[in-house]
């Protein structure tokens, strides 16, 4: 029953049309396979589960080729075909954490010539656009929806291939100044 019958509410205009397919098959098989979030730390996928998890999304990003999509989502959908080929032992991507603190790209900066590498939809085509940047490159900015479930799956940037789980090494650690002349720190003395 839909959300108008439900409530007995009548729309004077069709529902929009949906940007993106629907990916709620791939992330109930990611479910399935990601062992960060288990109690049991020796819990591996099955090689089947995790064979579908990237059949679901080269699928859903083969519809949207269908739609217009560029070289670079042909090159996803290799990808994750490849993938689906010799499925790795465990899931390689990035942590919900991790997507949440991707710098956010406001609506005022983008341009109306602006479009998601994966989808190619203009980003201000929709109302309220959840576009963002990925650390690897200023330039490299995408929809959340599209460049989300990549991430789950590789911690890579779609663009440069890019490990984006890379740890920055840590600063150099500030030169300790010698005492001269064996001349104690009052706070010691």
């Amino acid at each position: 029953m839909s959300y108008e019958v439900e409530h007995n509410i009548s729309r004077a205009e069709p529902a929009p049309q949906t940007r993106r397919p629907d990916l709620s098959t791939f992330f109930s098989n990611l479910e399935l396979v990601n062992t960060s979030t288990t109690q049991n730390s020796n819990a591996t996928p099955m090689p089947a589960d995790m064979r579908a998890v990237f059949i679901t999304l080269s699928d859903a990003f083969r519809s949207m080729r269908q739609d217009g999509g560029g070289n670079l989502l042909d090159t996803l959908i290799e990808t994750l075909e490849a993938d689906a080929e010799s499925p790795p032992k465990e899931v390689r991507g990035v942590s919900d954490a991790f997507l949440d603190e991707l710098d956010r790209v406001p609506k005022k900066s983008l341009k109306k010539a602006d479009s998601c590498p994966i989808c190619s939809n203009p980003f201000l085509d929709d109302q309220y656009p959840l576009v963002v940047r990925l650390p690897c490159h200023k330039d490299h900015i995408f929809d959340l929806e599209c460049i989300a479930p990549w991430l789950k799956l590789h911690a890579t940037c779609p663009m440069d291939r890019k490990n984006l789980l890379k740890k920055k090494e840590p600063p150099p650690p500030p030169p300790e100044d010698e005492e001269e002349d064996g001349e104690y720190d009052e706070m010691f003395a």
